[in-house]
Order: C-alpha cells, then structure tokens, then sequence
C-alpha cells in the first residue's frame, strides 16, 4: 500500500491501447489500410477519433452511423488485427515512456495490478507478453469478457472485485473520455494520460490527478515510493530495463569497473536498456563487443559481477561521441585532465544538438580524482560552447547540464592488455573444443526421424552458445566499496541507488584526498623500489607498514582532525577501509598507483597540500617529505615511456641534476603553468626534500629502509616559511 495524494492505495488498474502502449496511431493506420482493402476507402479520422475507449460492439455501432449499415466492420477489425499483429511482431510493441519505471514502483510497494482494456484477450495478452509487462499484472480483464463496454464501469468494478480491492483505493489508469468516464463512474481514482484526444473539460473534471504524459505520473509517484537503500555488492541488477540510454564517457578502471556498476543499479526499480562506453583503447572495445558483456572481478568476497546491455564506441569517432552525449540520460566522465581537454569541444558540439533536437537536462557525473574536477570540466566545456554558440544560448545549455563533483569510495583496477588477451586465448579453445565435440556427436549419430534431426541441429547452436554465456570476461579487479559520492545538483542523482548526495562534497574529497590518494602513491613508489609487484604484496613488508603507519596515524589524520574537527568519527573508518583495502590489493600494480608523479607532486595537491596544511598546525611532516623524494626517485627509476610525466621528470632532472629544479617546476603542464614550489619561500621544505633524496640514491643501500628514527620522534623543527601555503 502507498499513500499518493493523501489517498490510500492498494491497487492499480492499467486501461492498456493509449495508455501503457502508444499504439492509437499504429491502430488507426491498420484500420485505415483494412478498409481501404476491403471497402474501398479508408475510415476517416473523425470515425477513429470517436471511437477511442469503445468496445467493439460500440465502435461497430459508430463505423456504421459514418459508412452504413452494410460496412464490413467485423471483417475490417479482424484484418486490421492481422496487420497490427504483423506490425508488433516485426517491429515490437511500442511502450510509452515511463511505464516499466511506473509498474516496478507500484508492485515493489505492495500494490496488485490489473488490466482492464477494450482489446480482445488474444490481442491483449499478445502485446502485454510482447512488451514484457504481463509480469507485473495479477489479472487481466479484456472487453470481450463484459456485457457492457466503456464509457460503463463494468470493466473496471470486475478488476478491482478480482482484485479484492474496494474501487475507493484503486488507481484507474486512463487516456481517453470514455475510459475516464468509465473509471469514475466506478468510484475509482481516475488518473488521466492524455494521448491523441483530450477529454472534454467537464468530463476531464472527474480525474483524481491529471497528466499529460506517463514520465509526469512517475515523476509525482516518485515522491510517494521511497528510495532504495545503497545495495549491497551481492545484491543483483534490476531486471526491467527502462527507456534511458546512459554514457561512460572513458572506459578505463572506474568508467568500467564502477561507473558501470552504479548506472546498472540505477534506482533499484529498473536500469538503463543500454549503457554506451567510448574508450580509445581498441582490445578493450573489441573483446566486449565480442562477448556482449563484461565482469569485474571482487577478490575479497570472492565475486564477480557480469556488466550487459553495454555498446562499445571508439573515442575517437566524433559523431558516434556527439550522439552519446545527445541520446543519454546521465553521463560518466572518466578521464585525465589531459584528455578532457582534448575532449572538450566534442562534449560542446554533443551539448548543442541535444539542446537543438531534445531540450532535456544532461548530468553529468565527472569522476576526475582531483577537487574542484567538475568546476574544471565546466570551464573546459563552456569555453568550448562559447566557440559554437552565442553567449545567451551557451548559458540556457549550461543551465541544463549538471556537472557533479564526485568522490570514488573504492580502488579499481584494469586487467593489462597481456591478461586480457590470455583470457581471450583461453577461452576461444573451450569454446573450439565445445564446437569440435558437438559437431562430432552430430557426425557420429545414425538418421533418424525428423524430431532427432531438429534436436541434433539445435544442440550444435546451443551448446557452443551456453559455453559462451558461462564464460566471463574479466576485464577490473575491484575493492567492495559501494557508495558513489556526488554533489548534490539534480533530480535524477536522488534517485540513484548507488549515489549518496552530500551538500558540502569538499569535505569528503580532503578525507579521500589526504588519507588516500597521497599516501597510496607514496606506498607504491616506495614499494616499487623495495622489489614489490603490487600493492598487496608490499603490504607484507614491515618497512613498507611502518612508512604507511607514520603517514597516516602521525602525520595526516592529527592533520585532519585539527584543520577539521568535525570529521572524527569519519577519519577513522576511512583509514580502516584504506589499510584493509592495501592489503588485499594483490591485483593492483605499483604501477599503476604510482604512474603520473608530477601531477601528485603540485602545490596544493595530495602530498605537497597536506604538508601545508600539517605545517599550519605545527605537526612534522617526515613520512610525507620522505614521499616527496620517493616520488623524484620512482620516476628518475621508470623505464614506461608511456608514463609522459616520469619523461618530463627525466628531462628536468638531467638538466642540472636537481631535486629542486623539479619541486619548483613552472614550465608548461595540461596546458598552463605547472604549480611548482617557490624557491624562496619554500627553501627549507625543499631541503629536507633534497636531504631525503640523496639518502635514496647513496650507494649504500640505506635507502632500502624507512628511517625508523623519524618514525619514533615523528617532530622536527617547523621553520616559519614552511608555515606559509605550500
């Protein structure tokens, strides 16, 4: 039971042609056609407009008044019937929009469902089995099994008798004069959907709620129906898909390893019918294109969860990236700040023609692990649209689009293009060897009656293709972490299930950014000159602990707790989940948490910022200072030439062989002035930087051991000018 509108309700009765089907037009043009086949001139307009509502025995009485009494009506429906039939069976049932969302909440929340439609029940059950909605309905009632046809209430006083429930708590769902009319007189809650012809006034007067499209009765039932709780990790996707098409616009670990995930949730009641990932990266494209599907595997629990209804698009095809942006209902943004500059006019052009062909309201979920990423996206974007379009329309297309700031509860990881193809190798001979066995036991059985020729023909499809189905492609390695946090900015993001929306997103990123994005890289940089493969494995090694324990119990969260007193009970938990994390991290390489150095070592950013900040409240930063250098070091030790930021480090470096060259880089970074340190200013900061660093290069070897010593004291002498903001 719901409470809508101060009313109890119980139960739901769904007039069906015109209502949950937009197939009044495909009805009037099956008419049309039948009678121009078989009485010489098509039925007119006026004839079919009147008619909505009616039962057969009526609409026959009405055709006859227009065309006269010898008109072939019976014979005219019947082949009408054929050719809608054709029509669905061909083409599918054509739903309005809204309606499985509608259905989902209204049976989720207790309610019984009925149908009661004028349509003969061979008709009926044909379109509701075709649409897959007859699921949600207890009975149905056709107009072929009452006396008395719409505008009479009979239909509907029939649904809601088998339906034990009273009509007083029954919404009657309606879209023409007749229907409506017929509800009311029911003493129903006429809930009126206006289709090709509105009721009159007096009889649209008799309408409980009034609506002129099914997505505007969601969107008031919405506020009756609670939202779902965020799911568990084990908890499975909804079944019903709706109408939205959603984008993730870079596939890469949290595109396709989370993102997805989230938009697969979507409400709880139903999802997307189909998630569109543009990535640039054509082995990633192909391989799940190939499959149809992806997983993503959950190493701690153990599980892993399969992705489907997901189309592959290539980055770089503009068009098919516009029409994303002009097609979809909300947007995953997923990449570095490099590419979205890159990527910038694109999602312009996409803003324009969705303003110019749809109108609707875009958000867009910007995952960038940088704060302040949506307001940098936002920039990028609109300066683009200023390129296109004359300021006043570049404001109303802003004004529709919600870019939401977002903060990533979970590590991810993508699979290396090696292991992917293994997987690939792997299960193409499975799937040979299923098809080998199957055509050799067909080879191999004597001739037989008809029924074992099918039977061996079918076997020869099915068996391949279930091996295929059981077969997952792992393409993420993830943490169970559930939660997406975002901005609070639009509708839709409250109602998605895996979304929590805060007002203040700011103080979830410091957390984030200081407890884990810093130290992680400082974990790996410093696991990765100890020998370490992955994360997890380093995790093992008690130098690698005591280095982190500095970091986070000594250094940063004293930081935290003084510059943001109220966030006690949170800083905690999140260095919990943080260390628990680390340590059943065997997937996920050194480096790939440690790639991109020079973008961790900015002023202001994760290791330099949180020094700044500790340094305001008179805490000693060593653990974090030591960082620094392990950051220099890690990337004077890479041999990835991919990794552009250890090259531009390199480049630096080799010029006068200096740390601090590198700290107080001011040349050019994603297009602007690198925010390096001030060589004044900062002196003694980048000293004790330096210190630390010609410890990792002595020859010695004492670099390969955290410097216990720092960790015991865990104080050293605040100078004023490392006070000021770093």
């Amino acid at each position: 039971m719901i409470i809508f509108k101060g009313r109890k309700i119980q139960s739901a009765i769904f007039d069906m042609d015109g209502t949950m089907f937009d197939t009044e037009r495909l009805r009037f043009k099956t008419l049309k056609q039948a009678s121009q086949e078989l009485f010489g001139k098509p039925l007119t307009d006026e004839t079919l407009i009147g008619s909505l509502g009616l039962s057969a025995k009526k609409a026959e009485e009405l055709a006859k008044l227009h065309n006269g009494e010898d008109f072939p009506y019976a014979e005219i429906r019947r082949r009408a019937d054929e050719l809608e039939l054709a029509h669905v069976r061909a083409h599918g049932v054509p739903v309005k929009i809204g309606l499985p969302d509608t259905l989902e909440r209204l049976k989720k929340n207790g309610l019984s469902l009925a149908v009661a439609t004028s349509s003969r029940r061979a008709i009926a059950e044909e379109y509701l089995i075709n649409a897959n909605v007859m699921k949600y309905f207890d009975i149905v009632v056709c107009g072929d099994e009452v006396v008395r046809g719409k505008p009479h209430p009979e239909i509907f006083l029939k649904a809601a008798t088998a339906l034990n429930s009273p009509p007083s708590r029954c919404l009657m769902v309606e879209d023409s004069e007749n229907g409506l009319t017929s509800a009311a007189d029911a003493g129903g809650l006429p809930i009126l959907i206006e289709d090709i012809k509105p009721p009159r006034s007096e009889v649209k007067a008799r309408a409980f709620q009034s609506y002129f499209s099914m997505h505007e009765f969601l969107m008031d039932l919405d506020s009756c129906v609670p939202n779902l709780d965020v799911p568990e990790l084990t908890d499975s996707f909804p079944q019903s898909l709706n109408e939205f098409q959603v984008g993730i616009h870079g596939f890469g670990a949290m595109g396709g390893g989370y993102l997805a995930q989230v938009f697969s949730h979507w409400d709880g009641y139903t999802r997307p019918r189909e998630i569109v990932a543009a990535t640039g990266n054509r082995l990633l494209r192909e391989s799940v294109t190939a499959f149809g599907k992806f997983s993503v595997r959950y190493g701690a629990l153990p599980y892993d969860e399969t992705i489907d209804n997901v189309r592959m698009i290539d980055i770089d095809d503009e068009q098919a990236m516009i029409d994303m942006y002009v097609q979809s209902e909300a947007i995953g943004l997923c990449l570095p700040e490099t590419a979205i500059r890159q990527q910038a006019h694109v999602i312009a052009r996409g803003l324009v023609q969705r303003f110019e062909k749809r109108g609707r309201e875009l958000t867009v979920l910007v995952v960038l692990n940088k704060e302040g990423g949506a307001r940098f996206v936002r920039r990028h974007v609109q300066d683009e649209l200023l390129r296109l379009q004359p300021p006043a329309i570049c404001e109303q297309i802003m004004a529709n689009t919600h870019f939401a700031e977002t903060v990533v509860s979970r590590i991810v990881s993508k699979l290396t293009n090696k292991a992917i193809l293994r997987q690939l190798r792997i299960k193409s001979e499975i799937l040979e060897h299923h098809i080998a066995t199957t055509a050799n036991a067909s080879q191999g059985a004597e001739p037989g009656a008809e029924f074992e020729q099918l039977v061996n023909t079918f076997r020869q499809v099915a068996q391949p293709a279930q091996a295929l189905n059981q077969m997952h492609l792992i393409l993420f390695n993830s943490e169970p972490d559930m939660p997406l946090y975002a901005e609070r900015c639009s509708d839709l993001l409250e109602r998605l299930r895996q979304v929590v929306t805060v007002d203040d997103i700011s103080e979830i990123q410091t957390i984030k950014n200081k407890l884990w994005n810093g130290p992680h890289a400082i974990l790996a940089w410093y696991a990765s000159l100890r020998g370490h493969a992955t994360i997890g494995q380093a995790m093992g090694d008690r130098h690698v602990s005591a280095l982190l324990q500095q970091l986070l119990k000594r250094e940063i969260e004293p930081t935290l707790l003084k510059h943001h007193p109220s966030m006690r009970e949170v800083t905690a938990p999140f260095i919990q989940t943080f260390l628990e994390r680390c340590k059943a991290s065997f997937k996920d390489t050194c480096s790939r948490v440690g790639r991109d150095p020079l973008r961790k070592l900015q002023r202001g950013e994760r290791v330099l910022g949180t020094i700044a900040m500790a340094r305001q409240h008179g805490i000693a930063t060593p653990a974090l200072e030591y960082g620094a250098a392990l950051a220099v070091h890690y990337a004077l030790r890479s041999t990835d030439e991919k990794d552009k930021e250890c090259q531009l480090i390199k480049e630096i470096f080799a010029q006068r062989g200096s740390v601090a060259d590198v700290l107080t880089y001011r040349g050019r970074y994603n297009g602007r002035p690198y925010p390096g340190l001030d060589p004044q200013a900062h002196a003694e900061l980048i000293g004790r930087i330096e210190r630390h660093f010609q410890q990792l290069v002595d020859p010695n070897g004492a670099h390969w051991e955290w410097p216990s010593q720092l960790t015991e004291t865990g104080a050293l002498p605040v100078a004023a000018a490392d006070m000021q903001a770093v």
